[in-house]
């Protein structure tokens, strides 16, 4: 993903409003929700529901599709994921603490320390590790 995408896409996520409209639409899959039901949950008036929608669509993390006279939304996983990856992998060079902090708590693997380092601090991979 480009950086300027990435940035886009990220700048979008910056708003609590659109946040909670990822967080909505993730559940319902492919299939989506309609505007109507989306506005409803999450209380926002149609002309604000609308705007939030179309940044996130022109950052490419939710797509539209018309049934009828309804709209329905849902994430755009291809989007989201490149985002997700671009942060992971060429921001952070996929440095093993950081790829541990996205895994679900029960995936986790054993806490590392590295000698030196202060307490808490995780490393894996680099020389003077002890696991815990």
């Amino acid at each position: 993903m480009e950086q300027s995408k990435a940035l886009t896409a990220l700048q979008a996520l910056a708003n609590e409003d659109r946040l909670a409209l990822v967080r909505q639409l993730m559940p319902a899959g492919e299939q989506g929700l309609a505007a109507g039901e989306i506005g409803r949950a999450l209380g926002l008036a149609a002309s604000r529901l609308s705007f939030h929608l179309a940044q996130l669509e022109q950052a490419g993390l939710v797509r539209s599709r018309k049934v009828a006279r309804n709209v329905f939304y849902s994430v755009d996983a291809a989007g989201l994921g490149g985002t997700i990856a671009f942060l992971l992998n060429d921001c952070c060079m996929e440095h093993p603490e950081v790829v541990a902090c996205c895994r679900r708590k029960n995936d986790l693997p054993p806490r590392v320390h590295v000698k030196g380092r202060a307490d808490g601090d995780q490393a894996q991979g680099a020389p003077g590790i002890v696991k815990t």
